[in-house]
């Protein structure tokens, strides 16, 4: 028998499910050596018995636990803390169940105000009631795994790209803990940096980046935040790229977005982004909209509920 691996997926899109397709052949190297025993995004599995005859959910053991997503409502905690029983090792799949991803933006809002958003609207007469039979409660926040159960290793990325899939898994089989990215974006970028210039600011991505032809290579081409663009490589985890290295937006001339958390796991990237900018003479008052800077990175109580007043001001 080989390794048992379960997969789970809580408050999540199923992108890294699809990453895991994305290996291509190289998943059926894994299954000559891994039993996946649970997985529902790819197998019909039931929390309450195939006949819904049992009052507990459960899941069955095994040595390694993959799990997409944050923890949103009361379900995704009670299956979070069902595969944390069940698996001796935890790996949090991807920058949803590592620091929030896109769903943690709601952390924003309170509860209320995102319930009433949801089910009111200029034509409706407000509820009275938000629907909760057979409904699982929101809790108060979105959170990563680690706020509520331990991890063990952690696979960022919106999705994580299937090499650092594949090498996570083939290393576990191996009885290794796998090697993952852990230098900053800029560091494997092939951008030319010339230093500290006169830029006072930046700017959204609504032109294109200044190249001399579509085909020009990219270590001809002059870093993006150089050039105005807001660029979050300086304080984004590498590894989008896989093993080719290379960033994927920058490989499309696009600047960096954040998509795999911070650079340090307990980083924040909008300080750091801050910091980033002040320590370059770039006036940072000029970003528009800075609380996206925590748009894959909410979770750990780094976003939180502002007031009216504060959030119209």
């Amino acid at each position: 028998m080989g390794v048992r691996v379960s997969s789970e997926w809580l408050n999540s899109c199923s992108g890294c499910e699809i990453s895991i397709i994305d290996m291509g052949e190289r998943l059926l190297d894994v299954l000559a050596v891994a039993d996946i025993v649970h997985i529902p995004a790819l197998v019909d599995s039931k929390y309450y018995g195939q006949l819904g005859d049992q009052k507990h959910l459960s899941l069955p053991e095994a040595d390694v636990g993959l799990i997409s997503g944050g923890i949103r409502n009361a379900e995704h905690l009670e299956v979070a803390l069902e595969m944390r029983k069940k698996c001796k090792l935890i790996i949090a799949l991807g920058t949803c169940a590592t620091h929030g991803g896109i769903p943690a933006l709601a952390n924003s809002y309170t509860v209320d105000e995102i319930m009433e958003r949801a089910f009111t609207t200029e034509t409706t007469d407000k509820t009275d009631a938000y629907p909760s039979d057979g409904v699982p409660a929101l809790l108060d926040s979105c959170y990563a795994l680690d706020e509520k159960i331990k991890v063990d290793i952690y696979v960022p990325g919106c999705p994580p790209h299937p090499d650092h899939v594949f090498n996570c898994l083939v290393s576990l089989v191996q009885g290794k803990m796998p090697e993952l990215p852990s230098r900053s974006v800029c560091d494997t970028c092939p951008t030319v940096r010339k230093g500290k210039g006169e830029l006072k600011q930046v700017r959204r991505f609504l032109q294109a980046p200044h190249y001399k032809a579509p085909d020009e290579p990219l270590d001809q081409m002059r870093c993006l935040l150089e050039q105005g663009l807001l660029c979050m490589g300086p304080v984004t985890r590498a590894g989008c790229g896989g093993d080719a290295i290379t960033p994927r937006c920058i490989s499309a001339r696009v600047p960096c977005r954040g998509c795999s958390g911070p650079v340090r796991h307990e980083g924040n990237q909008l300080l750091d982004m801050l910091n980033a900018l002040a320590s370059n003479g770039i006036d940072f008052k000029t970003i528009p909209n800075r609380a996206l800077l925590l748009r894959f990175s909410g979770a750990h109580s780094l976003l939180k509920p502002v007031t009216h007043e504060r959030r119209s001001s």
